[in-house]
This record gives structure tokens, C-alpha cells and sequence, in this order.
């Protein structure tokens, strides 16, 4: 089975909603969402990115906004920055249930090259915490904290503003380039990452603050779970300039699955079709290079197509690529040995 390392999932939020169950939940899964040990055993995906998302009070759960991404065109409201106190005790609770599940012996959140590289080897699940949206972080010594605490990748927005710079309302046609640049907050957030090697991710992120990024960076530009935005208009989808400027500087982009954002019509229904996940894959390889093209799921984040319904399903993911004529160096690349790569570059060896 070809091992793959996934550049984004949301299971923390449905580990938190578990309570005493959480183990449980992990250890055995429950039949709900896309993700757990069993499903991850199953489908071979070794680890990945494991997000910490503060939730808005008016979210994509709205019945009003999940109508209205069923029938593009569609244009959703920015959400509403939320303020540090309320977003760090949810921030709090997810890193937590996070560092718990190393007490199971099923996983280690690995916080450098080597100790990821020994996750692997050993057959436990690799988890990298990540934040999706700074709200949680009020400075540089929370900075730090966080990072004693095993963070080792951070966006500094989701869909919303934070003190950091601004991110891109779901919107579909529409492009990137909504709002102001980053924020003073923002400018010296990206120092700091760089210095602490935090890898900066540009998902979310609005065209002006993407370029701020690439201007002020000296690490390779990733955005962990985007699509192409020439094959689907949607606000969150990257356009080839931006492709361009993370293939530039040596960078890495992980395909989201997301149905609403692999859709040409941008629907949010479930994408019938594997042939156009194939076709993202090849958008992005001819800008990207083999080198800057990995996996980004969204699990338990977003709607999941009808062939690649969980992380159980992810060999179907590697029969497709396989039948589109990409070779064994280059799948396995895609679906696992490019994050581990970039990882050790921004992290050091």
C-alpha cells in the first residue's frame, strides 16, 4: 500500500466534541466523519497535519450558506474576527485532545525531521499540530509558547481577519484578491515563524497577504490545502500567479478534496468523478514541478468526494493516478514524500 502523508484535516474538533469518548472515538472510530485510527490504517495514511480551528459563532453549518453553496453563483460574507480570550480556551481544548492521543501509543506529535522520520519508522501516526487562524496567539511569547507546546505550522488566517491579515470569504466565481495585505502583526509574524522554523501556510489567505508573505519569507511558499483556480473559480482556489510564485521560490501546494473546490460549477455537491481530482493534479505538476505537488485532504473539514468518501478510500486516490500513467517515484512523491521533504527543509534535518 503507498504510504500517504496528508497536509490538513479538522478531526480535533470532532475529538473535543467526544468528551470521554475521545479514545474511544480514535482508537475504534464511530462510523461518522472521515477520519480515525482504523480508517487511516486502512487507507495507509501514516500522518499529517492535524488543525486546530476556532470555530465562528455564524458558520458553514448556517442552512442559509449551505443552500447557497449548493447553487453558485454565491458570494458569503466575511466572518467576523474572533477575539483572542474566546478563541484560545477552544485552541486550548483541541491541543490537548491532541496531545493526549500520544498516551494511546497509536501516534506522536512529531516536532522536528528526525522525530518525525522515527514516528514513520516505527509505525505510528505522524501528527503535526497546526493552527488554522491565529486568533489563539496574542504575541510573540505566546508564539513561543505554542511552540514549546509541539507547533510547528500556522496560517495566520482562515476565512476571516485576524490581527494578522485577512482572509478570502467563500465566494464562488471570485478570486483571491480581496482585502489588505498583512497587518503590522503579520509582518512580524512571518519573522518570527521563519526564525523559529513554524511553517507559514498560505490557504486562506488573501491575495495581498499571500504577496506580503512571499516578499518578507525566506522559507519555501506552501499552502497546505488549496485547488486550482482555473479549474474551479472559487475565492479559496489558487490562480496560476500565485502557483507561480510558490513554484518560484521552491514551494509546495496540497490538493484539497473538497468537492465545492474541484468542481468546475462549484457546487457543494459530492464530486462523482475521480478524473477531475487527476486533472487538478496535472494543473498543478506543470507549474509546480513533481517536487511541489502533495496531498491536502480537508478530512472531516469539508465535503469529501463520492469516490474518495474517507481516509479509508484513499487507494482509490492512488488507482486513479496510477491509470492517468503517473509513474511509482511520482505518486509516492504526491502522496507522501514531498511533505516529508519540505518539512525537513523548513524545519532543518
Amino acid at each position: 500500500m503507498t504510504p500517504v502523508f496528508d497536509g490538513h484535516n479538522d478531526f480535533l474538533q470532532r475529538l473535543v466534541g467526544a468528551g470521554p469518548e475521545a479514545a474511544r472515538l480514535w482508537l475504534q472510530g464511530d462510523g461518522t466523519g472521515h477520519l480515525d485510527l482504523p480508517r487511516m490504517q486502512a487507507g495507509g495514511l501514516v500522518g499529517g497535519f492535524f488543525a486546530i480551528w476556532i470555530p465562528s459563532p455564524a458558520g458553514l453549518s448556517d442552512p442559509d450558506a449551505l443552500r447557497a453553496m449548493e447553487n453558485p453563483p454565491f458570494a458569503l460574507l466575511l466572518a467576523e474576527e474572533i477575539p483572542h480570550d474566546a478563541a484560545l480556551p477552544h485552541a486550548f481544548a483541541q491541543a490537548a485532545a491532541l496531545l493526549a492521543l500520544e498516551r494511546t501509543g497509536t501516534l506522536r506529535v512529531v516536532r522536528d525531521a528526525a522525530g518525525l522520520r522515527a514516528c514513520l519508522a516505527e509505525g505510528r501516526i505522524a501528527a503535526v499540530m497546526h493552527m488554522e487562524g491565529a486568533e489563539a496567539i496574542r504575541d510573540r511569547d505566546a508564539l513561543h509558547l505554542w511552540h514549546a507546546a509541539g507547533l510547528r505550522s500556522l496560517g495566520p488566517v482562515w476565512s476571516r481577519p485576524t490581527r494578522y491579515g485577512h482572509g478570502v470569504p467563500f465566494a464562488h466565481p471570485a478570486g483571491p484578491d480581496i482585502g489588505e495585505g498583512l497587518r503590522p502583526a503579520g509582518i512580524a509574524l512571518v519573522a518570527e515563524c521563519n526564525a523559529l522554523g513554524i511553517l507559514l501556510d498560505l490557504s486562506h489567505l488573501n491575495q495581498a497577504g499571500f504577496d506580503d508573505v512571499a516578499r518578507l519569507s525566506d522559507a519555501p511558499l506552501v499552502a497546505s490545502h488549496s485547488a486550482v483556480h482555473a479549474l474551479c473559480e472559487s475565492s479559496r482556489n489558487l490562480t496560476d500567479r500565485q502557483l507561480r510564485q510558490i513554484a518560484d521560490s521552491g514551494g509546495l501546494v496540497g490538493l484539497n478534496f473538497a468537492s465545492s473546490f474541484l468542481r468546475p460549477d462549484g457546487r457543494r455537491q459530492p464530486l462523482e468523478e475521480l478524473g477531475v481530482v487527476i486533472r487538478h493534479l496535472d494543473h498543478l505538476l506543470a507549474i509546480l514541478g513533481e517536487d511541489g505537488v502533495a496531498l491536502g485532504s480537508d478530512f472531516d473539514g469539508a465535503l469529501m468526494p463520492r469516490d474518495l468518501a474517507d481516509a479509508a478510500a484513499l487507494p482509490r486516490l492512488i488507482a486513479a493516478m496510477e491509470a492517468a500513467g503517473y509513474g511509482t517515484k511520482l505518486i509516492a512523491k504526491i502522496a507522501c514524500d514531498n511533505w516529508i521533504a519540505m518539512l525537513e527543509r523548513v524545519w532543518g534535518r
